[in-house]
């Protein structure tokens, strides 16, 4: 069978559609590059399709030198057949399903230089096979069920540079000979069940540049030979048994970036030689035996981002020398013996978000200047001897959101009404103190309370009626004996009538305050919002003025430039008929947030789908060279589940970026509006394989580290046979080529898609992104808007979603009953989707999921 016949039947046999052209010129497919004469294909490149079949068929062609099939759902042994490809250099059948063991037959591809077989379902043991492959540099079998040890031939690979077996059930030692790898600059172990110790052979090349190796049941010492790898950038050798002190050679590695070595037995003073690593990031040295004081010159380390000691034995006052490093983001001290006070400059570290200081023996008052500590999302001081009163410039850490810890101290006096202030925190606790005095009904304020404790103190009076309390045990309430109402069973009728008057007006007039402040806070985050899409309109008034007329008579514009990438569209495609198109309204296919979607019809009779880029500020003229590099790089981002351009034009300040039309429109349109699509019916198969198919296509943008800025239901289009499209990709790269994303001067996303943390951070992120498509996700499941005033006010698909138990309803009465009711199998499907999409949508951006594991999870369902 020649190249062109095997590629027709790979083609048929995984159904790929893109391979349907002219099967003479098979070297121009997408995933396939030939050699130099186009005699015979070198390279095969079908990653992240969610490609099934036989696998077997690409032994076919001979001359096939790199061969990549990651992130596809091929399942079944691996083919021995690929043995066949004598001539392969590197092959990838990553992140699939593949079981069974590996081939021993492997062991005759004697040109591999790279095998990845990472993240599938194989077990067994490292066949003794693979030691004839001498050429190999990387072997990354991690993620998968293999068990044994580690072969010692592993050794004799003089080439080898990266090997990396984490995640799986490997035994034994690591073995000695690994240090006659001379080459050897990636070693990951990580989650195995290793014993022995460190091989202080590893070290001997100087090669070796990341070292992981926790999780396991390592035991011994730290080698002193970790000094001579100057190159060193990554050690991490966490969750082990090890023992002894930081040998000081440590301070040798100038590259060193990251040293993690936390939960261990290691023992003796924190060696001021760390602060000879200058590019220093993280020192995580948490769950050890180390007393002692923190080095002063620790406060040298001016890239430090996190220090992490908590339980351990050391003591002395809290390292004001560290904090002066303004890069320092986490600073955990927590479960030691430190002692003095806390430091007025505490927060001179401008990025600080994590400052843990609990379970102590720190002393005195809280500083006022605790005030400054404006970026702090976690604020730990409890099981400490502060005394004094809470500090009301605490009211000021408007960012403060995992928790508020104060409680076991020997503080007094009443709580400050400015805690009302913090409107994003989730848990409060002040329990075990000596305060006193009402419970202020500012604290009503604090909008996204969930946890609180006010336990053994000196409260009294009436618990505010607020939910999160009347919601909260209550024992955390109890050991204040004037404290009564709701949740406590004491109930405050014995207040007599001039108490409680006199109370009710000091509530009254506290409520008042509050609500006008509440109000205030409403009206000034809607002004906000409402003049940044003022600003959108002004963007458009103002590109209609500067000579986008509507009228269909007018003049052509003049093209600036234009490119059409796929070269048999080429005479097909006419730029002043793209540009004139997008001058009628009646052309209108969407309104997104960034662009506005045309229909373009060419005199050649064929039909584009054009969108028009909201340029921001006017920087595409002076940016033109490198906007049209970014299409074209984007043109060439290949994935079955991406809309890309094939092709733009520019004229005056104006973007148009070419597309394929598809007449089944938007996947909101399928869902809200589904009269424009012929024959439809509720299906849930189809639903899931969209849901899937846009997963896929955000998770293989993270993997390409490019994060979406508008994901929507109007944003993916879907083709003739349904397969999900999602577009506007290109925006992230495109929308002001002169700052690029993090500083658009707009609101990002569409409404009830924009993830709650949006709101505080103005930044667009993965996990944004993967809350956005948990939005779509319940969509799909349910059909209803994400936003509709059906919910109520205030509330959006996901808070109607998540409250449903509240409500009294069941999940299975939130979805589409039309799709819910056709059988019981469907009904299970669609409730493991609810969760996936009950887990994207946590209002915890930590909490959700990446975009590669909801792939793993839908596909799942998809499969049972």
């Amino acid at each position: 069978m020649n190249d062109q016949a095997a590629l027709l039947a790979i083609g048929k046999e995984f159904e790929i559609s893109v391979w349907n052209g002219n099967s003479s010129d098979y070297c121009s497919w997408p995933g396939i590059s030939c050699s130099s004469n186009n005699s015979f294909v070198e390279r095969l490149d079908l990653s992240s399709r969610g490609l099934q079949g036989n696998v077997t068929l690409i032994s076919e062609l001979k001359s096939l030198k790199w061969l990549d099939l990651s992130y596809n759902k091929f399942h079944g042994m691996i083919p021995p057949a690929l043995v066949n490809l004598s001539e392969l250099e590197f092959l990838d059948l990553s992140f699939n399903n593949f079981g069974g063991s590996i081939p021993i037959e492997f062991g005759r591809l004697r040109n591999l230089k790279a095998l990845n077989l990472s993240n599938n379902l194989i077990s067994g043991v490292i066949p003794d096979e693979l030691e004839r492959l001498e050429k190999l540099q990387d072997l990354r079998l991690y993620s998968n069920m293999l068990n044994g040890s580690i072969p010692l031939w592993l050794g004799n690979f003089t080439s080898l540079k990266v090997f990396t077996a984490y995640e799986n059930e490997l035994s034994g030692v690591i073995p000695d000979k690994l240090g006659s790898v001379s080459e050897l600059k990636s070693l990951n172990l990580h989650s195995n069940s290793l014993e022995g110790s460190i091989p202080e052979s590893i070290f001997a090349m100087e090669k070796l540049e990341n070292l992981v190796l926790t999780q396991n049941r390592l035991t011994g010492f730290i080698p002193e030979a970790i000094g001579k790898c100057k190159g060193l950038s990554s050690v991490r050798i966490g969750d082990n048994n090890l023992i002894g002190g930081i040998p000081r050679e440590i301070g040798n590695i100038s590259s060193l970036t990251y040293f993690e070595a936390n939960n261990n037995n290691l023992s003796g003073e924190i060696v001021m030689e760390f602060s000879k690593c200058s590019n220093l990031t993280l020192l995580n040295l948490a769950s050890n035996n180390f007393s002692g004081t923190i080095p002063l010159e620790f406060g040298l380390l001016s890239n430090l981002q996190e220090l992490i000691v908590s339980e351990n034995s050391l003591f002395g006052d809290i390292p004001t020398a560290i904090l002066r490093g303004k890069n320092l983001n986490k600073l955990d001290l927590s479960n030691n013996g430190f002692n003095g006070t806390i430091p007025e400059t505490i927060c001179n570290a401008s990025r600080l978000q994590f400052l843990l200081l609990g379970q102590n023996s720190i002393r005195g008052e809280m500083p006022r200047e605790i005030g400054n500590c404006t970026k702090l999302l976690e604020l730990q001081l409890g099981s400490n001897y502060l005394t004094g009163t809470i500090p009301p410039e605490i009211g000021r850490i408007k960012n403060l959101q995992i928790a508020l810890n104060l409680s076991s101290n020997h503080l007094h006096g009443q709580l400050p009404e400015e805690l009302g202030k913090l409107d994003k925190l989730v848990s409060l606790d002040v329990s075990n103190n000596q305060l006193s005095g009402s419970i202020p009904t500012a604290l009503k304020g604090m909008l996204s309370l969930i946890e609180v404790n006010f336990s053994n103190n000196h409260f009294s009076g009436p618990i505010p009626s607020f939910v999160p309390f009347q919601k909260s045990l209550n024992s955390s309430f109890l050991g204040n004996k004037g404290l009564c109402g709701e949740p406590l069973s004491a109930s405050c009728g014995g207040l007599n009538d001039s108490a409680r008057n006199a109370y009710h007006h000091k509530v009254s007039y506290k409520i008042i305050l509050a609500v006008i402040g509440s109000g205030l806070a409403v009206f000034v985050s809607v002004t906000v919002i409402v003049l940044l899409f003022m600003m959108r309109e002004r963007q458009e008034k103002a590109a209609k003025d500067a000579g986008i007329a509507e009228d269909e008579s007018s003049t052509n514009p003049v093209i600036l430039a234009g490119n059409v990438f796929v070269e048999n569209l080429q005479q097909a495609i006419d730029f002043d008929a793209v540009a004139r198109a997008t001058m009628k309204d009646s052309n209108k296919l969407s309104i997104g947030t960034f662009s506005t979607v045309y229909r373009a019809d060419m005199p050649s009779g064929m039909t584009l789908s054009v969108r028009k880029l909201r340029s921001m500020d006017k920087t595409v003229v002076n940016h033109r060279s490198k906007m049209i590099r970014e299409v074209e790089k984007l043109s060439k981002l290949c994935h079955d589940n991406l809309m890309r351009p094939i092709g733009f034009v520019l004229f005056e300040d104006v973007v148009l970026l070419l597309h394929q039309y598809f007449q089944n429109g938007t996947l909101a349109q399928y869902l809200h509006d589904s009269t424009k699509i012929p024959d439809y019916k509720p299906d849930w198969p189809t639903r899931l394989n969209i849901a899937i198919g846009v997963a896929q296509g955000l998770a293989f943008l993270h993997n390409v580290a490019i994060i979406h800025l508008d994901i929507s239901s109007g944003n993916v289009v879907l083709d003739s046979n349904f397969t999900p499209l999602v577009g506007e990709v290109e925006i992230s790269k495109l929308l002001d080529p002169s700052r690029g994303t993090a500083s658009i001067s707009a609101v990002a996303g569409s409404f009830g898609y924009i993830p709650p943390e949006y709101a505080y951070t103005m930044q667009v992120t993965a996990p944004g992104n993967v809350y956005s498509y948990g939005v779509v996700l319940l969509e799909i499941l349910t059909t209803q808007l994400p936003v509709d005033e059906a919910f109520g006010e205030g509330i959006d698909l996901v808070k109607w979603v998540h409250t449903a138990p509240a409500r009294g309803e069941t999940p299975e009465q939130i979805l589409d009953a039309r799709l819910s009711t056709i059988s019981f199998a469907c009904r299970k499907e669609m409730l493991a989707a609810l969760k996936v999409a009950l887990l994207c949508t946590d209002s915890t951006p930590a909490k959700r999921p990446k975009m590669k594991n909801v792939v793993e999870m839908l596909q799942e369902i998809d499969q049972n």
